[in-house]
């Protein structure tokens, strides 16, 4: 049973995780910035990689954090999904690389490089090759590419700006999961969401989701000021192709799942938990 917390006075500060990448950056800079009214809620952002915030949110440490959806069915009994800041590849996705072409039957058996066990880069994969298909190792999702060019696993899983920068390591792509996703299901791949605390309360949850949406808001309606702000964490890239990948995974889908974004959630985690990778969701709930 969730233990609900008293009502907590807006001058609460709330810790506030998400991933030092020029999408993330982009999608909270209004908030971080202080260009929306915070309505006397306080913010206390949280930069690390998305497998860090998943193991956190295993441990209820955050109040409000982003999150894998692999990772979700994990945690869903004291985190509930926001239904604004998710990341969507519609198309499009995390990529298997390799130093040749090769098929992706060709991938069974191989040692492939994953950002994390809990990213739902890894769940798809699971999904396409089949449990136990593979062996993997993982690696920090920024040094998965000079992994792989460098013979240390026979292919990489690669995720974030990865997926616009691996030529640049004279890679091959094997498969976009995206695509796969795409063409197998009709339905946009549901990669990362923001997740809050339940014992928050029904109102504090609300209230404050309706303060993320404002700050993604406010930074698509002065794309350039939130770019530039967003180049900071832009590894590898220069402006127009950070500014490619803010497009790629803020949009429409971040400020709202919508009828066909909540169905590819709820498709992505009904598949996992069939194939015996994710536990069952029972109240999935996008607040």
């Amino acid at each position: 049973m969730t233990i609900m917390r008293p009502e907590l006075p807006r001058t609460t500060t709330l810790t506030l995780g998400h991933s030092p990448d020029p999408d993330d950056a982009f999608m909270f800079y209004g908030l971080a910035a202080g260009r929306i009214d915070a309505m006397g809620w306080r913010f206390e952002h949280i930069l690390q990689d998305i497998q860090t915030l998943n193991e956190r949110a295993s441990r209820g440490e955050l109040d409000i954090t982003a999150i894998s959806l692999h990772a979700y069915p994990y945690v869903s009994d004291r985190y509930a999904l926001m239904n604004c800041g998710c990341s969507m590849g519609d198309g499009y996705g995390p990529m298997i690389v390799a130093r040749e072409p090769m098929s992706v039957e060709r991938l069974q058996g191989k040692t492939i490089a994953v950002p994390g066990e809990r990213t739902t880069a890894f769940l798809a994969l699971n999904l396409l090759l089949g449990r136990d298909a593979f062996r993997h190792q993982v690696v920090m999702f920024d040094q998965i590419l000079t992994h792989v060019a460098a013979g240390r696993a026979d292919a990489g899983l690669i995720i974030h700006e990865g997926q616009l920068t691996y030529e640049k390591h004279r890679l091959h792509v094997v498969v976009d999961l995206g695509n796969w996703w795409k063409e197998s299901t009709g339905l946009p791949l549901p990669l990362g969401g923001n997740v809050i605390r339940r014992d928050l309360g029904d109102a504090a949850m609300t209230e404050i989701t309706g303060i993320i949406r404002s700050g993604i808001e406010y930074s698509l309606a002065h794309r350039e000021e939130a770019v530039d702000h967003a180049l900071k964490y832009a590894r590898d890239m220069d402006i127009d192709l950070a500014d490619r990948f803010i497009g790629m995974y803020v949009n429409d889908w971040t400020l709202d799942y919508g009828d066909v974004g909540r169905r590819a959630v709820r498709e992505l985690l009904r598949r996992g938990h069939q194939t015996g990778l994710v536990p069952d969701v029972t109240d999935l709930a996008f607040i």
